[in-house]
């Protein structure tokens, strides 16, 4: 069912939903558009709305080939819209969801364009601030880079700006997607260039390797992982690449690259991924994430937001895509963990890869292995115990105190 959005713009159809609102594909002035519909809470927050009429200028002035565009802002009644360029293609998120990781030339191309896309907006002064694979958009009629890959466009700029006004969230909260946020957010900063560098290094990391290096369990555990431990080395990446996803999630804001070297780095790299399959490593144990989940973990998130994680969800900006709602906490609002919270760890450990095949430390393969491995140990003792035992018993004659029948073959024989 069509609805008008402002006196410019005609809603159609919905293309997908997210927790800031829903996207619909439209018709304006100059022809198809998409539409994001912001929920109807955001748009009855009045300080809010004079926040989205303040960004106006910086959000239509960002004008790049790797970023989905802001056509206009919408503020009417009680619809709060932003118009962007269409792109007939779909979302990396749903590209991840169908092949579960990406060749590593091909998943450098996409993170190189994004790249540039984020430096071309921190140049102008715009942090992203909620870089993931559901706002990475791909465009199926573009032409294909290297490993085959489609360009790559980042969107919903200025959405989590939007959302996060100081009325709601001061210097106490934390907005974002708990898989992909920088340390120094964790810990209250305010979030500056570099924390769209650690998102988008944790992206790379993800499409290599099929899932985040800190993700899994409660939002409080993955926030802790953040910031106290340090990500696990993928096997079978070059080792140039891996220096360079190190780098860029740096705990250290200023030990990170920026975007533009970033994407100059990556590329230089492209040829020696030429012909590389996708990595062969097995995600981490459900079970080991849920141990994640334990009464410390908890402790670092708000009871607004109880639920764990969920890893999945997509918000395509494509004619003809299935409607899906998504269901990956976009911004998860919870309390800033305090400084001995975060000092103690996390009871889990960082989500370790490993060659395909072999069991993750602590997972429910890895104990039954040692379980079997306890078994036969103990097994062994017990024969072992077995054998000592009849050993004695001959060498004592059989009876039990020992003092059974002797061997008198050389023994003197018996006074008359």
């Amino acid at each position: 069912m069509a609805r008008k959005i402002g006196s410019r713009y005609t809603a159609h159809q919905i293309l997908g939903r997210g927790s800031a609102g829903t996207v619909w594909l439209g018709e304006g002035p100059d022809g198809p558009v998409a539409i994001k519909l912001l929920r109807e809470d955001l748009a009855s927050d009045q300080e809010l709305v004079s926040r989205f009429v303040q960004e106006r200028t910086a959000l239509l002035g960002l004008e790049h080939p790797h970023v989905v565009s802001v056509r206009d802002l919408v503020v009417d009644g009680n619809d709060l819209a932003l118009v962007m360029d269409l792109v007939r293609g779909t979302d990396l998120r749903t590209r991840l969801d169908r092949e579960r990781r990406l060749a590593p030339e091909a998943a450098v191309s996409v993170v190189a364009d994004v790249a540039d896309g984020l430096a071309a907006a921190h140049a102008a002064g715009v942090v992203h601030r909620d870089v993931k694979p559901e706002n990475v958009l791909l465009d199926m009629q573009g032409p294909l880079g290297p490993g085959g890959s489609h360009p790559a466009l980042l969107t919903d700029f200025g959405v989590a700006k939007l959302i996060d006004t100081p009325r709601r969230t001061r210097a106490t909260k934390i907005i974002g997607t708990p898989d992909y946020l920088a340390p120094e957010i964790v810990e209250g900063l305010p979030p500056r260039a570099a924390v769209d560098i650690y998102a988008l290094a944790t992206v790379l990391y993800e499409l290599l390797a099929g899932f985040t290096p800190f993700g899994g369990g409660h939002p409080g555990a993955v926030l802790r992982r953040h910031v106290t431990e340090t990500v696990v080395p993928l096997p079978g990446i070059p080792d140039e690449l891996w220096q360079l996803l190190v780098q860029c999630l740096a705990k250290a804001p200023a030990s990170r690259l920026r975007a533009s070297e970033l994407s100059a780095r990556l590329r230089e790299l492209l040829p020696m991924l030429a012909g590389m399959a996708p990595l062969d490593v097995d995600e981490p144990d459900a079970e080991q994430q849920e141990d994640a989940s334990d009464e410390s973990a908890a402790s670092a998130a708000s009871p607004a937001a109880p639920e764990p994680v969920r890893r999945r969800g997509a918000v395509p900006l494509v004619p003809g895509a299935k409607p899906a709602d998504s269901n990956r906490d976009t911004h998860t609002s919870m309390r800033v963990p305090a400084p001995d919270e975060l000092a103690g760890g996390a009871r889990g450990t960082a989500r370790a890869p490993r060659a395909a095949g072999s069991p993750r430390p602590g997972s429910a393969r890895n104990r039954a292995t040692a379980r079997r491995r306890r078994l036969a140990v103990g097994a062994g003792a017990v024969a072992l115990l077995a054998a000592i035992g009849v050993g004695t018993w001959l060498a004592t004659g059989g009876d039990e105190d020992g003092t059974g029948p002797q061997d008198t073959r050389n023994s003197a024989p018996a006074a008359p």
